[in-house]
């Protein structure tokens, strides 16, 4: 069993190293006389065709600020290499090499819209050789392209980026791009020469069998495209082909959504409750100005996501803005509402304005009578209210109070054409009655004082009165 077992490793190695001695043979003899600087068209004069499809690995990064668009692919090339056939019965049954793509003839295919230095594929990859001249090329690379990012409805935007690959030497008289594709459709379209070129369209064009997921995008279309293009400026007098991959990307609002719009709404609900909040607390204004500075803090952060744009202003900015305008009037609502609170006749005047609308024009549109003006009003309410009256110590009304009565009478009898309305305002003010009563408090006070110490004088008296007569 086990010289079995040796005769079968041995018969395998046997065969490794022949079909090894095979393949080098054949790299030898197809790297002889092999010129990997040459097109190897058939004629001079003969386009080559080339056959490009893209196979998208994982979007790494939508940069909105710089607008560039970070992905991993594979670019399959297939092309016909006639001076790298052979025929298979002559080297062991050899129908398939790899060699690298440094020793052989590839297409300077590159990457038009790249937004870095490197514009060629700098991973070293080996390249499949098919003994009927087939050439297959498949390298991976990390490319990133110029995307303009539109974040009119961000954070619910879509963005449209596009890969534009195609020939930097070769024009298409001597390089044909075509897409590796089964499904095509062709339209016709005029270009900017208003002459009409055959465009060739794959919806399906982007091969997303090896894709990653992105946790931010999802891919709503991969449309491919071929066209012919002039370049007046380096070469009007030949057309060079490009295919064009276009990706249509929705951004997945759930991040921005519950960490941006959702804080910025109930920061913005708080705005309602400043109207709610009692003057007398003293915090309103205070409470405006936190909400006003939260969302300007949200709104600096929105500037360092979307990219410095004066074309459009994002749909989350504009609500920002005009909420930020809203709480700024809120502010001064609130200013003016603790105004009118916190007014006093002695620290304002009624303006004339105000005594005009709503003391002449107002009660006449809503049909209502002003009172009659009772100049003892203030003092019968004080009477009435507290039941004192100011005496002297004696409990004899003064006399100077019954002049003050009657020159209240006589200014009352002049008030309209002689007293100033300034003194009219201070005789009738809260203050006044207010002192008055404190002054009528106070003289009973005193005179209840009086009649204790009289008492107290009395009591002695009669003391003393005892004790004589006891004596």
């Amino acid at each position: 069993m086990r010289q079995l077992w040796s005769f079968v490793i041995s018969f395998l190695s046997f065969l490794c190293v022949h079909a090894n001695e095979d393949a080098k043979r054949l790299y030898d003899d197809l790297m002889v006389n092999y010129n990997r600087h040459r097109r190897p068209a058939t004629g001079p004069h003969e386009p080559l065709t080339i056959k490009l499809k893209l196979r998208l690995s994982q979007i790494i990064d939508v940069h909105e600020i710089d607008q560039i668009m970070t992905c991993s692919v594979w670019l399959k090339q297939v092309w016909i290499d006639k001076k790298l056939s052979w025929d298979p019965k002559s080297y062991g049954g050899v129908s398939v090499l790899y060699v690298p793509y440094e020793m052989i003839w590839v297409p300077d295919i590159v990457l038009y819209n790249n937004a870095d230095s490197n514009y060629n594929i700098t991973i070293s990859t080996k390249a499949t050789l098919h003994y009927s001249g087939e050439v297959t090329w498949e390298p991976p690379a990390i490319f990133k392209s110029m995307c303009q990012i539109d974040v009119r409805w961000f954070p619910f935007d879509e963005q449209q980026c596009h890969l534009k690959f195609g020939s930097w030497t070769y024009s298409e008289n001597l390089l044909n791009l075509e897409l590796l594709e089964n499904n095509v459709r062709y339209e016709e379209e005029v270009n900017e020469q208003g002459i009409v070129d055959n465009i060739t369209i794959a919806d399906d064009g982007i091969d997303l069998s090896d894709y990653y997921p992105s946790v931010e995008w999802d891919i709503m279309s991969r449309v491919a495209r071929r066209r012919s293009k002039n370049y007046p400026s380096c070469c009007p007098q030949s057309a060079y082909i490009d295919i064009m991959y276009y990706l249509e990307l929705r951004r997945k609002p759930l991040f921005y959504t519950v960490n941006l719009v959702f804080p910025c709404v109930g920061i913005s609900f708080l705005t309602i409750l400043v109207f709610y909040l009692p003057s007398d607390s003293g915090e309103k204004v205070t409470l405006c100005i936190s909400i006003l500075v939260a969302l300007t803090i949200f709104f600096l952060l929105l500037t360092e996501i979307i990219p410095a744009t004066s074309i459009t202003l994002p749909l989350i900015g504009k609500y920002l803005l005009f909420t930020m305008v809203m709480v700024t009037l809120s502010v001064v609502v609130t200013v003016i509402s603790l105004n009118l609170h916190f007014r006093t006749p002695t620290t304002h005047l009624m303006p004339k304005w105000v005594k005009l609308v709503f003391l002449k024009w107002l009660p006449k549109i809503l049909f209502m009578r002003r009172p009659l003006d009772d100049g003892d009003d203030s003092f019968k309410r004080v009477s009435s209210r507290k039941g004192i009256v100011p005496t002297t110590l004696d409990g004899k009304i003064p006399l100077n109070l019954h002049e003050h009565r009657v020159s209240r009478d006589v200014g009352k009898s002049l008030a309209n054409a002689a007293i100033d309305d300034r003194i009219q305002k201070l005789y009738y003010s809260p203050q006044v009655v207010k002192a008055f009563e404190n002054i009528c408090f106070i003289a009973e006070l005193l005179k209840k004082k009086d009649r204790d110490d009289k008492v107290i004088v009395a009591a002695s008296q009669l003391r003393k009165a005892g004790l004589r007569t006891t004596v």
